[in-house]
């Protein structure tokens, strides 16, 4: 039985994930072995790696094209508040590594103690860095999967981080033992950069801020003949994993059939632009819209509605 796209990404993801978790796990042992705070920020930075495979599986595993019964607006929020506790913890984490460093630059703590093996180490995590960012580089083009293209851009920027780290061990074997605290604040803020993005690509999702602007949309929608013009337009979530939008479309049509035709256009356009989309379309015939008359009459309707 041949795997599935969704099944082929996730076998990826897994097993970027171990190799990350191997990186992480070498990358503790060395920098608590050393007390080299350039390494533990490095570290820190392999495991907002691994948290992002982690996301990764999560959205694979969620990426079903309807909802359940119980999450009727699908389940990616349950990512965002994920990615959130991930950027509270590298915060935290992250000023902790950079007080620390500005305690060895003053003179509190003593420098690391560097040898032959920790070095090797490094390079070989070097490696496997290189590695493992081409494998998931060219797995995500045959798959065609964003998700595996923007984690192997992220681990292919790890060997950089890699490099400088390796280059600040080299400078305190040759006796400049300062050189690894400064190199840790870069690396620390890097990490608290990459902590801050998550946070603010995420937050406006939770608090259903606005995905698209209004005039964007009705231009958008405009673009269909029949389509007279569009209002009280919403939306939320994030362009490009899942957004939800709502409008209310006037149309020149004067029957049910091809006022829904319209809408079924508006909506395939919508879809092709902000795609995925939920989008809900409400239909206003032209002359309901544009008689003062029949407004007023609606809107006392709606009292009597109500009284």
């Amino acid at each position: 039985m041949p795997v599935s796209r969704r099944g082929q990404i996730r076998r990826v993801l897994l097993t970027v994930l171990w190799y990350n978790l191997l990186v992480l796990g070498i990358k503790v042992a060395v920098g608590l072995g050393t007390g080299s705070l350039a390494v533990l920020a490095d570290a820190l930075h392999s495991l907002t790696d691994s948290l992002s495979n982690v996301l990764g599986l999560l959205v694979n595993h969620w990426a079903k094209p309807e909802p359940d019964r119980q999450h009727p607006y699908g389940h990616q929020k349950f990512e965002a508040i994920a990615a959130l506790g991930i950027a509270v913890f590298l915060g935290i984490t992250c000023f902790e590594v950079l007080r620390q460093a500005v305690e060895r630059l003053v003179g509190h703590t003593p420098p690391p103690q560097v040898g032959g093996l920790e070095l090797g180490l490094l390079v070989l995590v070097l490696l496997v860095n290189g590695g493992v960012a081409r494998y998931e580089q060219r797995q995500g083009k045959v798959l065609d999967s964003p998700i595996l293209l923007a984690d192997a851009a992220d681990t292919l920027s790890d060997v950089w981080i890699n490099l400088t780290v390796l280059a600040g061990l080299l400078g305190v074997m040759a006796g400049w033992t300062w050189l690894d605290a400064v190199l840790a604040i870069p690396v620390g803020l890097l990490v608290f950069h990459s902590g801050w993005q998550i946070l603010t690509t995420n937050l406006p999702w939770l608090v259903d801020a606005m995905a698209i602007a209004p005039e964007a949309i009705a231009q958008v929608a405009q673009q269909v003949p029949g389509v007279v013009e569009c209002h009280s337009i919403t939306s939320r979530g994030v362009v490009g994993r899942q957004v939800f939008i709502e409008l209310h479309l006037v149309v020149t049509a004067t029957d049910l059939v091809t006022a829904h035709d319209l809408s079924e256009q508006v909506e395939a356009l919508l879809q092709k632009h902000y795609g995925p989309a939920g989008i809900t379309i409400h239909i206003e015939p032209k002359e309901i819209c544009h008689s003062p008359k029949s407004v007023d009459t609606l809107e006392s309707n709606r009292g009597n509605d109500h009284a």
